[in-house]
């Protein structure tokens, strides 16, 4: 008895990356309709406890997307491991040690800002390979997905060392992570995430050119699959 389409070695593939960005598309597109919903009804108050409304979706989302390192390493996915590896580590750093760990991070409004920023790159760009894995393609999503991030991602940037800065006094006063080691030496988390707030401009500019770069053959290969058809 043949199996279906969807179940054939050749479609596996295909079939389990589709279920994957639906799952992230769904994710991505309740919390940015949440936030919005919730900014029309409450106007600004609602940005103060963005955090604890959506953020429970939101580290689930980011947490499933470290899948991503796993499908470029094994091949699923044709991407290159350093850009996405430190795409999500800026988000895992920021969403996870500088917001999570400080409660009074939470009720800032970069918090707001920063997931806005991030739904909206993701809404995009997992619509454009969900629907690009089972080879449907659009030019104006296309050029979309592939121009969306040049204003967005540097404000991205901005906004998570903005939240690294309003978080210094806190892990400075509550000496969170911070700990003493033998031999009289410490680690004072602070000055880890000023280190980290240099590096994180440093690899701003590396996936940034990474992109510009994917962007620019992405979009001269585009013109050319319209003309064959």
């Amino acid at each position: 008895m043949a199996l279906p389409a969807w179940l054939q070695p050749r479609y596996r593939k295909s079939t389990y990356l589709f279920i994957y960005y639906l799952i992230q598309f769904c994710g991505h597109s309740w919390i940015f309709t949440n936030m919005t919903v919730r900014f029309f009804s409450f106007g600004e108050d609602s940005m103060v406890d963005t955090f604890y409304a959506i953020g429970l979706v939101m580290r689930l989302c980011q947490s499933i997307s470290l899948l991503e390192l796993l499908h470029i390493c094994l091949g699923i996915e044709p991407n290159h491991l350093l850009p996405r590896f430190l795409q999500l580590t800026e988000r895992i750093i920021i969403l996870f040690v500088v917001i999570t760990s400080q409660e009074e991070v939470q009720e800032k409004y970069v918090v707001c800002v920063l997931f806005i920023f991030w739904n909206l790159l993701d809404m995009v760009r997992y619509t454009y390979s969900m629907l690009s894995v089972i080879g449907i393609s659009y030019a104006v999503l296309t050029w979309l997905s592939q121009t969306l991030w040049m204003p967005i991602y540097p404000l991205c940037v901005l906004a998570e060392a903005f939240a690294i800065y309003q978080s210094l006094p806190y892990f400075e006063s509550f000496g969170t992570y911070s700990t003493k080691l033998p031999f009289d030496l410490s680690i004072y988390f602070p000055y880890v995430l000023k280190i980290y707030l240099m590096m994180l401009f440093i690899g701003m500019y590396y996936t940034y050119s990474h992109l510009y770069s994917e962007r620019r053959d992405v979009l001269r290969v585009c013109p050319m699959k319209k003309k064959k058809m």
